[in-house]
């Protein structure tokens, strides 16, 4: 535990990053083709996303045989040669597990289907309330009700998600020991670590009641014995020399303290998302109201503070395949695109923690703004709309939305160059390329030094030199400044001091000192070394002690 401060891990949403076949959807060849690209950028771990057997109505979260390999995205074989690949690299490779749920196509839910009583045990089937009312009130993920009913059993199973997403019933030592095979299997391929998709929604309550407050989730978050099943999952499973991160699901502080102590039994680092929902209205996804720099400042410090006070790890991450770009949601499209990006960069990945890259964040991808219901793949999206339209939002209303919140924002294919498909396929991609592609892609920005991919490489390399960005403490300063983020990480042989500017207007800040040391990164040509920024301008100040410097004024 605790070793991975120095680790830099990119993130890969495999059907859409490199296809290696030319089959219009990215696969694990393409990926191998792509690794000295990530080698560039200073990358030590590699997540992929799920690429197992499944019918993907959920693009690869909805399992059907956890530890064979969809033919589209390729075969063993390929596996086994981009673990090879890899490791020639200093590149490890983290798989994602998919626990929570498995497809309904998957043998074991088949079965129960069948009326198999074994089976059914692996997962939630209950009686309804009475006829045509379900178990609980409790809301999918994705809309609607959380229960779908089996005439044939006249049961409902569980399902957190879409329909085709059956819930596992960890409290089943049968399940358990299932999910502990699945995971011996890959670890036998020499994988590096795991991810694991929601996994503080596992352990489900004895009693399953209605939330007389909510959606559901206060019923089945960080349920009564998660602590205990993933400390199961570590010992049995040998993974405390992997690093292993929990995606979180509308979890505490507290908790997280617990799953990713530096001195504990459970997992390397965790995913939370507060940070992310700032934007949200009264915590709603699909209601968008303007966020706010000063609480988005507020939730990162109090995770800061927090996780170093309890001795425990985090993530530092702004995108996944789930949330939409982050130069478009906190930063600048037009003028500022640069700048923002640059700043949020820096604001996020010197922090405490393990940095997590979405592909072509580094470039500075922006969303996609579709602007008809057909460019849409994703099925939450989809849902949505529907919703949306269904309470009374015109369509382009609900299209707006969706051009702000929708996961697809996220997925469309990876920017590699000008072509016509951005070099991510010789074929038809399976979503459409965003036609920014024609000035924002990597061939470009590799050959500009002064772009968002090379500050994102300058970032990364200075982790990997510093002991103190990688371990020193955190310590923010300036805490009321509503349009600046500053902080310091301080260590025993120099202090780091990075100051953000998070708006598209100039902003001043304060020290308790005189700002002292040298300017190592900035983000604008000719810094001004006073208290007064320009729009998203950023500095990194470094001060080594015991050295003579002169006052930055």
């Amino acid at each position: 535990m605790g070793a991975f401060g120095g680790a830099s891990v990119y993130q890969v949403y495999i059907k859409s990053f490199s296809d290696g076949h030319g089959s219009g959807i990215g696969d694990i060849l393409g990926i191998i083709h792509k690794l000295d690209y990530l080698k560039f950028l200073g990358i030590t771990h590699l997540w992929i996303t799920p690429f197992y057997v499944s019918p993907e109505i959920d693009n690869g979260y909805d399992v059907t045989d956890y530890t064979s390999i969809n033919p589209k995205y390729g075969t063993m074989e390929d596996f086994d040669l981009l673990i090879q690949e890899a490791r020639k690299r200093g590149i490890g490779v983290i798989l994602d597990m998919v626990f929570n749920h498995t497809s309904t196509q998957h043998p074991w839910f088949q079965k129960a289907l069948s009326g198999d009583t074994y089976y059914q045990q692996y997962y939630f089937f209950r009686k309804g309330k009475q006829p045509g009312v379900p178990p609980t009130n409790w809301s999918s993920k994705f809309g609607g009700s959380a229960w779908k009913y089996v005439p044939a059993l006249d049961k409902w199973y569980l399902h957190l998600f879409s329909e085709g997403q059956a819930d596992l019933n960890w409290d089943n030592q049968d399940v358990r020991k299932a999910i502990q095979s699945v995971l011996s299997f890959w670890e036998q391929k020499q994988v590096a670590g795991f991810r694991f998709d929601v996994i503080n929604l596992v352990s489900k309550p004895e009693l399953f009641t209605d939330d007389q407050n909510g959606d559901g989730r206060s019923c089945y978050t960080d349920g009564p014995h998660i602590h205990e099943y993933i400390r199961e999952l570590v010992e049995t499973c040998g993974l405390k020399n992997y690093l292993t991160v929990g995606e979180m699901s509308s979890t505490h502080l507290k908790d997280c303290i617990s799953y990713a102590s530096l001195t504990g039994n459970e997992l390397s680092m965790v995913f939370s998302f507060q940070h992310l929902k700032v934007d949200y209205a009264d915590g709603d996804k699909w209601r968008i109201q303007k966020f706010q720099p000063s609480e988005l400042f507020s939730i990162i410090d109090m995770w800061q503070r927090g996780m170093q006070e309890g001795n425990a790890w985090n993530t530092l991450f702004w995108s996944n395949h789930d949330q939409p770009r982050v130069v478009s949601r906190f930063g600048d499209e037009g003028e500022y695109w640069k700048q923002s990006a640059k700043s949020l960069a820096a604001m996020m990945y010197l922090l405490r923690g393990t940095p997590f890259i979405y592909q072509g964040e580094e470039l500075g991808m922006t969303n996609a703004h579709f602007s008809t219901l057909s460019s849409y793949r994703d099925i939450e999206s989809i849902k949505a709309y529907d919703i949306l339209t269904s309470q009374g939002n015109t369509a382009k209303n609900a299209l707006e939305v969706l051009s702000q919140r929708s996961r697809d924002n996220s997925r469309t294919p990876m920017q590699w160059d000008s072509t016509p498909h951005a070099g991510f396929s010789t074929g038809n991609p399976w979503i459409a390329i965003n036609p920014n592609h024609a000035w924002i892609n990597a061939e470009g920005e590799k050959k500009d030094p002064d772009s968002i991919l090379w500050w994102y490489k300058r970032l990364l390399l200075l982790r990997a030199q510093s002991a103190t960005i990688q371990y020193g403490t955190y310590k923010r300063l300036d805490p009321t400044n509503p349009s600046v983020f500053l902080y310091q990480r301080i260590g025993k042989e120099d202090t780091f001091t990075i100051i953000c500017n998070c708006t598209k207007n100039y902003a001043t800040f304060q020290l308790p000192s005189p700002l002292k040391g040298n300017v190592i990164l900035a983000n604008y040509l000719n810094p001004q070394k006073t208290g007064l920024l320009r729009p998203y301008e950023c500095l990194v100040v470094r001060e080594k002690k015991g050295a003579h410097h002169a006052t930055l004024s």
